[in-house]
């Protein structure tokens, strides 16, 4: 288990050192391809391997378990979606001369640095580390964000820092202060960090202590995952990012940020009772709902309607995560996977969009699905997925969300949300239809489609219909992981 995690984390590694040596060139593009394959492989491979087994410890630094296994499969189907469609992307870019050679090499060594970040935040046993390898996606995507230098990408850029930078910030005295009980609770120094030894101590940590950490902690990850009240540099984010970016952002960056919390809900639960993040997470979840459908109605922006639709089902998923239960945990991790591949399937089509229009003004583009049959067809699926509805999984996931707030005493918060999620499906279908439908201008152009970008499209539509028809093996696996974390009920 040592050496599958460790090619999880090394494989990005080297495409990072690779690109930084070579340049960008059509092998280190597939080599880049191939370390985002290697995750997807080594998540496969760990969740084979999990069984109902609580976790498997490597050497005290990583840890393996079902959760682990979950995170590691999104991040690979996202990521081996991403960075095909990346190469396409890039090369396009350099034909088009919205980029140079040094552009390239750059977006080439920054993508599996991104990876591996991710990478080591979902398997390591020690929250200073995830903190840490946080912190690094940040760092890493604040460059990707601002790949064009335009002044507009450049503004996001900035936004994006110093917003993130004050909620990891958060996350940073939650962390000592959470270091600070544990110690005080009779944990090693060396290991007072530690997951496991802080699920041991929880009962002896200091409640006021936990409780403001647990608060810090709240605020700095959920800031990170999209959610109220430091949410506000998403939008800007993901809509000056470039596609491939955008989709690794808004499909499985957010979704890692949150695994924090749930890891760490556990433990904050047991010292200082479970309703501080419980009523924490119902109400981040409902106002960022209520942002996100109220935006959704008004936005005029293709990119910018698939942010807020990322921040809408963050906020389901802190909603889920708030009544804790196995139920809702189990949903809540399916929900994550069907998501980010949804999400990624639009955000790539999008891409394409912008390339064809020079643009992503929503009252500009009509008739996708006339002008390019893939390209429609695939945001056409995107919009279906992120709608809910059958065969697709986000319909089981938002039905088990639903019965798990139910039986957790939840009703008046489930009522809210299908309110809320009602809106932002309106708002998205008006958008949706007002983009795939209608009659093509003669002066419109071409919405032309990299061969690699076709491929990730493809994939995207299969896998998000194979999670949804056929998602038998995954559900052992969610159910495994919430078994631990979450509430029997």
């Amino acid at each position: 288990m040592t050496t599958v995690l460790l090619a999880a984390i090394l494989a990005p590694v080297l495409a990072t050192i690779t690109t930084l040596i070579l340049g960008w060139r059509r092998g280190t593009g597939m080599l880049i391809l191939a370390s985002a394959a290697t995750v997807l492989a080594c998540g496969t491979f760990v969740g084979l391997r999990i069984g109902a087994a609580t976790h498997l410890q490597v050497d005290g630094l990583l840890r393996a378990d079902a959760l682990t296994a979950t995170m590691l499969i999104v991040i690979g189907i996202v990521g081996t979606l991403a960075t095909a469609a990346g190469i396409g992307y890039i090369n396009t870019e350099l034909a088009h001369g919205h980029t140079d050679t040094h552009g390239a090499q750059l977006y080439g060594v920054l993508i599996p640095a991104f990876l591996a970040a991710m990478v080591v935040a979902v398997c390591a046993n020690n929250i200073g580390v995830v903190w840490v390898a946080i912190e690094a996606t940040t760092i890493v995507t604040a460059f990707l964000v601002g790949h064009r230098r335009s002044r507009a990408a450049l503004e996001a850029t900035w936004k994006y820092v110093v917003i993130c930078s004050v909620g990891i910030a958060m996350a940073f005295l939650g962390t000592v202060l959470l270091y600070f009980a544990a110690r005080h609770g009779g944990a090693p120094a060396a290991q007072a960090l530690d997951l496991d030894v802080l699920g041991t101590h929880a009962a002896s940590l200091d409640p006021g202590v936990v409780r403001l950490a647990g608060g810090l902690l709240l605020i700095g990850y959920g800031a990170k995952a999209g959610l109220f009240p430091f949410h506000t540099w998403l939008a800007d984010a993901h809509s000056q990012a470039p596609a491939p970016v955008s989709a690794l952002m808004s499909g499985v960056l957010l979704s890692v940020a949150f695994s924090v919390l749930i890891r760490l809900k556990p433990i904050v639960d047991t010292a200082a009772g479970p309703t501080l993040l419980r009523a924490g997470l119902v109400l981040v979840g409902l106002v960022t709902l209520l942002i996100a459908a109220c935006m959704l109605t008004v936005t005029r922006d293709v990119k910018r309607m698939l942010a807020y639709s990322s921040m809408e089902n963050m906020g389901l998923i802190a909603i889920a995560a708030a009544a804790g239960t196995t139920l809702a945990i189990a949903a809540l991790l399916l929900h994550v996977l069907a998501h980010g591949v949804g999400k990624t399937v639009l955000f790539l089509a999008a891409g394409q969009i912008q390339a064809g229009h020079n643009g992503t003004t929503i009252a500009d583009i009509t008739a996708v699905l006339q002008r390019s049959r893939l390209v429609g067809v695939a945001f056409a699926v995107g919009l279906i997925v992120l709608l809910g509805l059958p065969p697709f999984a986000m319909f089981a996931s938002e039905l088990a969300i639903a019965h798990a707030l139910a039986e957790a005493r939840l009703a008046w918060v489930l009522a809210v949300a299908l309110v809320l999620v009602a809106i932002a499906a309106a708002a998205l279908t008006r958008h949706g239809g007002s983009l795939l439908l209608g009659t093509s201008p003669t002066a419109v152009p071409a919405i032309r489609v990299p061969a690699s970008v076709a491929a990730a499209l493809l994939i995207g539509i299969l896998v998000s219909s194979v999670v949804g028809v056929a998602a038998g093996p995954l559900s052992e696996i969610f159910t495994t992981a919430a078994t631990h974390i979450g509430v029997p009920r």
